[in-house]
């Protein structure tokens, strides 16, 4: 029962934390606010709530739990494995204010938060600085690193990309920080928009899957669909939208998925977007198994492990990809190196070049060129 007296004060912190989510309100700004939709059924919106195309169940994937559970299993825990103590590595040098046209930039920050910066913007995906993942400041995971560029250190950011509305992905405090730091816009999934907006940034575009919107006369956003969930608060589970991003400009399509588990939609997306020039993928949560036969757990339905993660890649048909929901965060029961060495594994299995999936450290830049007057996008 290590796991659920973690700090030694499990079930005092459970009430705290089950008192305190009570008195701001699941409506509330920071849980999340969702106005009456006027759109049509689809394939993935049954005119109330959003669920995976497939589903068994249109509640969707995901585990039959709200914040509450969320917040329950993470103290539990069960036998999760002890990870290391909190890293203490300094965070990397400040970026470049701008990369001019041709140019690739990708930041790593942690967990799934990155920097990109392609033909003159700066884009931020799924902005997370805060200690915890957490609808409160004294509960939920911690950090075991710090992350890998300051926030004070950014450049002037252009965008803040949102690929869903959980607390490792989508952090108040941080979009409070970045709306006080003059950045004008944000891309979201169905039903996110009145809550980026309480947050006080200024223009927040709510896109379906398959829909674009432009970032400036070069660039170019889709959001993409992906196999998850949502959920802030005890009630609303599943009544905003979640999916993945491709940027499309002149240095070429990035594709970031967010979380997602694995499905055909990989294959799609390359179908629309070849070539792709790099993709950002997760590579946990999961259960590790010694058996190479499936697993039950949910965590495979919402999320990928590494091998899984490299098939995304082989279909995807990326020129590089990037891991990412990793090593920050303890969100299940794999222990803290596990997606690594499983990822080096798969690679050298399929006998694919080791530099083709990197796990970069946070704060640790890639930088791609693409020669004038060849453009690598779609």
């Amino acid at each position: 029962m290590k796991g659920f007296f973690r700090n030694g004060l499990g079930l005092l912190i459970l009430s705290l934390f089950l008192l305190s989510f009570l008195s701001l309100g699941a409506c509330g700004a920071r849980m999340g606010t969702y106005a009456d939709k006027v759109q049509p059924v689809s394939d993935h919106f049954d005119g109330t709530r959003y669920f995976n195309p497939g589903s068994p169940s249109k509640e969707g994937e995901g585990p039959k739990r709200g914040v509450f559970g969320w917040i329950w299993q993470w103290m539990a825990g069960n036998d999760w494995p002890e990870w290391p103590e909190f890293s203490d590595l300094p965070p990397g040098p400040p970026p470049p204010a701008r990369v001019p046209i041709g140019t690739l930039r990708i930041t790593p920050v942690g967990h799934s938060t990155f920097l990109i910066q392609m033909d003159g913007l700066n884009i931020l995906l799924d902005p997370v600085w805060s200690d915890r993942s957490s609808p409160v400041s004294w509960a939920g995971p911690r950090r075991h690193s710090r992350p890998g560029l300051r926030l004070g250190d950014l450049p002037s950011i252009d965008a803040v990309l949102l690929s869903h509305n959980h607390y490792d992905h989508l952090d108040f405090p941080t979009l409070e920080r970045l709306a006080e730091k003059g950045t004008p816009r944000s891309i979201v999934p169905l039903g996110n928009r009145d809550l980026v907006r309480d947050a006080g940034i200024p223009t927040v575009d709510e896109l379906d899957w398959w829909q674009s919107a432009p970032l400036s006369s070069e660039i170019t956003v889709t959001l993409v669909p992906a196999q998850h969930f949502s959920s802030r608060g005890l009630w609303d589970r599943n009544r905003a939208l979640w999916g993945g991003f491709v940027v499309s400009g002149p240095s070429g399509n990035v594709y970031f998925s967010g979380d997602s588990g694995y499905g055909p939609h990989f294959r799609e997306i390359a179908r629309r977007f070849t070539p792709i020039r790099a993709a950002i993928l997760p590579i946990s949560p999961y259960q590790p198994k010694s058996s190479d036969k499936p697993s039950s757990d949910y965590r495979l339905r919402v999320h990928m492990r590494p091998r899984e993660a490299v098939q995304a890649h082989v279909d995807l048909g990326a020129q590089v990809s990037i891991a990412a929901h990793f090593q920050v965060f303890q969100l299940g029961p794999d222990r803290f190196d596990d997606a690594v060495k499983e990822l080096a594994s798969t690679l050298e299995k399929r006998n694919l070049n080791p530099d083709d999936f990197l796990a970069l450290n946070p704060g640790q830049s890639r930088e791609w060129v693409t020669p004038v007057g060849n453009s690598a996008a779609r």
